[in-house]
């Protein structure tokens, strides 16, 4: 029996917390009925907890008995970095309010250890947007409670630890009175369960036995329900992302109230090492995934992008291994036919309408191709692209993306696709030729701005070379002509044109005609792509 918290003994709450984890772990997912992966809390938990022992183990021990914190706060970041869900990231800023409150040298006795519940607890209701009771929010602030007032009698930690398990299990049981969904399912709140589990595991290692909580509680099951709500937020959003994020905190305020904006379960939490530039978890429910991965961008540097899609959790995709399979983003119907030509399934997206992570995950996996590639043909799909296709490696299939930025290169890369080789020798072959095709656009200026090529009014016609103006002009056809000239003059030997729906008839025949004639020796090959707001896309190899 141990009268207070030391290094050691937070090593063994640590491992002690996996095994009744792992012990747990089926239990507390059957206590979710939504047919989804974020309601997988045990399954998220035990991840989550792993991966602070695994953070854990590579901290040596401390020799002599000390304080701790170095302890738990390699336990902490462990967990924010292998978060899972929901709870895992909530779980991971419990550990982190604990560590930053027991920082002392020494061994924490009650007080210190009901003094860093209480301080974690607070710190969980402050991660999340928009708290709710009857959740593990509500359990943890019970566990801190009742940690208090047993402080307050006692100075021992295993005094307070087995009150902490004991508030967090009645905690737990009061759930369904507070959530009207687990009333109707009939189950407490699964990652409360989860809480009250690692709370008996600590309770154990301070004692050398399990102490004694309230049971499990279970309300009767209303059978007309057929489905509740997930664990957290509503039905409505179909998405769950989950992405690391390096930023600082006041642009995590901002990615905060944006993603607010865009869903529920919105819940940010961070390793506190640093406060200029920290590390944090950004979990969120949403439909546009797209606008929650850019709100990333804009607040730093997102990176182990996640994201689910709740409706398809339950329905494994069938994936023939053998299977090569192909996926474009087209942004105009003469495009989408000829990458639909090609045996591409393509996806619709364009300026102003990037398609989503999820519809991006959607389109690979219904490919059922055990190898894929993906052309974004879009700077602003990139990230995107990456992280459905990140999601798509991680149920099974090869995916690798061809960071095209425009359709032309695209194109450029499919002239070269071999089906018959290997799928990284094709992928290597179909990067080499989109790298080697320079890019351009050409389009009009709808407000008066300052560019590279100077300034200009509304109505004029502007050329971009890969993203940046180089000219402008008065009319199209000399402005697109001068582009090409430019490009040209860098050498070449193809060019590739594709016309947008703003094009005037006539309009790749006559800028064909000005290449013949200006450049007798190169090739030239026009499509009609339909795309809107560029009336031509160029690309020279």
């Amino acid at each position: 029996m141990l009268t207070s918290l030391d290094d050691a003994a937070a090593r063994r709450w640590c491992a002690a917390g996996v095994a009744a984890l792992r012990l747990h772990q089926r239990e507390i997912d059957e206590l979710n009925v939504y047919p989804v992966p974020d309601g997988d809390t045990g399954t998220n938990l035990l991840l989550t907890l792993t991966s602070a022992a695994e953070a854990l183990a590579a901290e040596p021990p401390v020799g002599a008995p000390s304080g701790p914190g170095r302890a738990l706060r390699a336990m902490a970041r462990g967990a924010l970095l292998g978060a899972r869900g929901n709870s895992g990231v909530i779980v991971s800023q419990l550990l982190r309010g604990m560590a930053d409150t027991l920082t002392g040298p020494g061994p924490a006795d009650g007080a210190a250890l009901a003094g860093a519940l209480n301080t974690a607890a607070e710190a969980c209701y402050e991660a999340v947007a928009e708290p709710a009771e009857g959740t593990i929010l509500s359990v943890a602030r019970g566990a801190a409670r009742t940690a208090q007032a047993a402080a307050d009698r006692s100075g021992e930690a295993l005094a307070v630890a087995i009150a902490a398990a004991g508030g967090a299990a009645e905690a737990l049981a009061e759930t369904p009175r507070q959530l009207e969904a687990l009333a109707r399912a009939g189950v407490v709140d699964a990652g409360g369960r989860g809480l009250v589990v690692l709370l008996d595991a600590l309770a154990a290692v301070l004692g050398g036995s399990q102490p004694e909580t309230a049971p499990l509680a279970r309300v009767t099951r209303d059978p007309g329900q057929l489905v509740v709500p997930r664990e957290a937020g509503s039905p409505e959003f179909g998405y769950e992302v989950q992405y690391l994020l390096d930023a600082s905190p006041d642009a995590v305020d901002v990615l905060r109230a944006e993603l607010r904006k865009l869903g529920d379960s919105v819940v940010i939490v961070g390793a506190g090492a640093d406060p200029e530039l920290d590390l944090w978890n950004v979990h969120a429910h949403v439909n546009d995934v797209g606008a929650a991965i850019e709100a990333g961008v804009e607040a730093g540097r997102p990176h182990r992008i996640s994201v689910t899609r709740f409706a398809e959790a339950s329905v494994p995709a069938l994936v023939d291994p053998g299977a090569r399979a192909l996926v474009a983003v087209s942004p105009g119907a003469g495009l989408t036919a000829l990458f639909s030509a090609e045996g591409a399934v393509v996806v619709a997206g364009g300026p102003g309408a990037a398609p989503s992570t999820g519809q991006l995950l959607a389109a690979i996996r219904a490919t059922g191709a055990g190898s894929v590639v993906v052309l974004p043909n879009d700077s602003n799909v990139r990230a995107a692209a990456t992280a459905a296709a990140e999601q798509a490696r991680a149920a099974g299939q090869e995916v690798s993306v061809v960071h095209t930025k425009s359709p032309v290169q695209a194109l450029a890369a499919l002239a070269v696709r071999d089906p018959r080789r290997h799928h990284s020798e094709d992928v290597i072959a179909m990067a080499e030729a989109a790298a080697a095709t320079r890019w351009a656009e050409v389009t009009v200026a709808v407000r008066e701005a300052l560019t590279v090529a100077g300034t200009c009014q509304p109505g004029d016609v502007l050329g971009l070379v890969e993203g940046e103006v180089v000219l402008i002009a008065t009319d199209l056809l000399t402005g697109a002509s001068e582009l090409l000239d430019r490009m040209l003059g860098g050498g070449g030997e193809l060019v590739t044109l594709v016309t947008g729906a703003g094009a005037p008839d006539g309009f790749g025949e006559r800028l064909s005609a000005h290449l013949s004639h200006r450049w007798p020796f190169v090739e030239c090959q026009v499509y009609e792509g339909g795309q809107p707001h560029y009336p031509l896309l160029a690309g020279v190899e």
